[in-house]
């Protein structure tokens, strides 16, 4: 095919390799741009999370004590050891308190929060970061601040002063195990640090619900409060909730901090990742037993967060409703 100028001079018509060589190259830039972006975080998951996850599996089939490179295959023993451990056994009994105890409570603090700040006409975003501002205080920091200043056990404590003015005795929120008042410190500091998070949550899902269902629920008679709540908010809420509930549950497992900072010298009330802390690096260094404590938890984790999602209806279709 070609074309023909003023002197009746024949030339080729233009090719389109040129376009064809410009969008492979753009298709070549998007790749290593795609892997300048991910490949770092996927070297440090590999290296991070994967390896030691690797690691901790193969080393909980070999005796190690006091070293990570052992060569005595015990098969099965320290999977029985931990099982049959008496205190790992009650740290998950805690568990279970606790997760009873700080789920429904976040839940429901971080849906109220957002409902709250959702109806705000104005300086919204100053009570959403207020709200949210906790998130970013260590773990550590904030059961520091629990234990030394809001509920020490003398009568300086903030809490013990509040009820001296009504007459009541101090107490030893931390001390004792009987009453467990130690359950008030450790859900409470959780509770704040949290709440804020899945406030931000809750409140990115009410904002993506569509106004005309409140205004067709208008019409029909459906009252503003408990009502529209319960039919259209909630059910609208379905996904996030459940989101909420597994996060809150792996992350109850996963706790750590502040049992350790609150209760760090205590024989009770301890979360199944302090007592493997104990096993691993306490004076056995026994990292065998420990790994395979890491395993079972694991392991206890996927299967509760597999049950709740399929009790929740976590990935089904709307159509499946």
């Amino acid at each position: 095919m070609s074309t023909t100028t003023t002197r009746g001079v024949a030339s080729p018509a233009p090719a389109k390799v040129s376009k064809d060589r410009s969008r492979r190259g753009l298709g070549a830039s998007s790749t290593l741009n795609f892997w300048l972006f991910t490949g770092p975080f996927l070297i440090g998951l590999v290296i991070f999370v994967f390896v030691p996850i690797g690691w901790s599996v193969w080393l909980s089939f070999f005796e190690a004590r006091f070293t990570v490179t052992p060569s005595e295959f015990v098969g099965f023993e320290n999977y029985r050891q931990i099982l049959t451990d008496t205190d790992f056994r009650n740290s998950l009994v805690t568990f279970t308190v606790f997760a009873a105890f700080i789920v429904p409570a976040t839940w429901a603090m971080s849906l109220g929060l957002a409902l709250l700040v959702n109806r705000l006409r104005f300086m919204r975003a100053l009570f959403r970061s207020v709200f949210f501002l906790p998130t970013a205080v260590s773990y550590v920091a904030a059961s520091l601040i629990w234990k030394m200043s809001l509920f020490n056990g003398v009568r300086f404590g903030l809490a013990n002063t509040v009820l001296g003015w009504f007459g009541i005795d101090n107490i030893a929120w931390l001390a004792v195990p009987d009453p467990p008042w130690y359950w008030l410190v450790i859900v409470t500091v959780r509770l704040w640090l949290q709440s804020g998070f899945y406030m931000i949550l809750f409140l990115a899902a009410l904002q993506n619900i569509p106004r005309e269902l409140y205004e067709a629920a208008a019409i029909d008679g459906a009252k503003p409060g408990w009502q529209t709540f319960r039919y259209i908010t909630l059910p609208q809420l379905r996904a996030t909730s459940t989101a909420v509930i597994l996060l809150l549950l792996i992350a109850a497992y996963q706790a750590f901090d502040e049992f350790f900072n609150l209760l760090a010298k205590a024989t009770w009330g301890q979360p199944p990742l302090v007592e493997l802390y104990k096993m691993a690096l306490g004076e056995n260094q026994n990292y065998g037993v420990g790994s395979a404590g890491a395993v079972v938890l694991t392991l206890l984790i996927c299967v509760v967060t597999l049950f709740q999602g399929k009790l929740m209806g976590f990935g089904r279709g709307e159509e499946s409703k």
